[in-house]
C-alpha cells in the first residue's frame, strides 16, 4: 500500500471504520503528506511510526477531522466528513472520535472528574447522568480516589489515565493517540498499552497510534510505516495484543 495505489475504496466503505484516499497536504512550499492511501478496520488497533517530520501527527490530525486535507477524502464510520459543514464536524467529532495526548491536555483549573466529564458537556448532555458516567469510567481505571484532585496534584501515569477516561466519555467508535505513551516511565508505559488493548477488548473500538515505541508498536495490529510523506511499507504484526488480553467483536 502506497500512495501510488490503485484501491477500490468503495468496496471497502462497508466494513472499514476509517478511510483515507490520496490525502494530500502542504504548509506553505512545504509538503507534508503527498497522497495518502489509509484504512483501518473497525475494531483494529494500527500504528503508525516513521521519524521527525514524516507527516505522521499531520495524518493523525486529519483522519480526527481536526484539520482538512488540501485534496483527497476521509471517510469515519461511513460518514464523509468533507460534507460536513462547520457545525456538524464538530459534533460529530465530539461524538466519534476520542484524542489521547502525549502530555494530556488536560485543564489544569479543573479537577480529574470535571476534565472527564467536559466533551459530554459539550455534547450538552445531562450534566448529573454525566458525572455519573464519569465517576464510573474513572473507577474503572483505578482512580476512584483520584477524582477531586487536579492535573498538578497526579502523577504523571494518573494523568494519563484520565486522558484515557475523557477520551472515553462520549463512547466513541475511535480513539485516536499522538505519542500516548511518550512522556511515560517504563512502568506506566506497560500499564498504559495494556490498557489500550484491553479497552478494544471490552469496547470493540478502532484505535490509531502516533508513536516512537517500538514495544507498542509491536503489540498493533498493522505498523504503517510514514517516510516523507507516504507510506513506505505495511506490516502485519502476529502477535496482536499482551498476554491475557484478547479482543472481542462489539456487541
Amino acid at each position: 500500500m502506497n500512495s501510488s495505489s490503485n484501491i477500490d475504496f468503495q468496496s471497502l466503505q462497508n466494513n472499514k471504520m476509517i478511510i483515507a484516499k490520496n490525502i494530500h497536504k502542504s504548509f506553505g512550499n512545504l509538503e507534508v503528506l503527498k497522497g495518502i492511501d489509509l484504512w483501518v478496520n473497525e475494531g483494529e488497533v494500527i500504528a503508525i511510526v516513521g521519524p521527525s517530520g514524516a507527516g505522521k501527527t499531520t495524518l493523525l490530525q486529519i483522519l480526527g477531522t481536526i484539520d482538512k486535507p488540501d485534496e483527497g477524502k476521509v471517510i469515519v464510520n461511513g460518514i464523509d466528513v468533507a460534507r460536513l459543514n462547520e457545525r456538524e464536524l464538530s459534533v460529530f467529532r465530539n461524538q466519534q472520535i476520542g484524542f489521547i495526548f502525549q502530555f494530556h491536555q488536560l485543564l489544569p483549573e479543573f479537577t480529574a472528574l470535571e476534565n472527564v466529564m467536559i466533551p459530554a458537556l459539550i455534547a450538552k448532555k445531562d450534566a448529573k447522568e454525566t458525572a455519573k458516567r464519569a465517576k464510573e469510567i474513572l473507577s474503572e481505571l483505578q482512580l476512584a480516589d483520584r477524582m477531586e484532585h487536579k492535573p498538578n496534584e497526579l502523577s504523571g501515569g494518573e494523568r494519563q489515565r484520565v486522558a484515557v477516561a475523557r477520551a472515553l466519555m462520549n463512547q466513541p467508535s475511535v480513539i485516536l493517540a499522538d505519542e500516548p505513551s511518550g512522556s511515560l516511565d517504563s512502568k506506566n508505559k506497560i500499564e498504559l498499552h495494556q490498557l489500550l488493548f484491553d479497552l478494544r477488548a471490552r469496547f470493540g473500538l478502532t484505535i490509531v497510534i502516533v508513536t516512537h515505541d517500538k514495544e507498542l508498536a509491536k503489540l498493533t495490529d498493522r505498523i504503517i510505516e510514514l517516510n516523507d510523506g507516504i507510506i513506505q511499507k505495511v506490516n502485519n504484526n502476529e502477535k496482536v495484543v499482551p498476554p491475557g488480553i484478547e479482543p472481542e467483536s462489539k456487541v
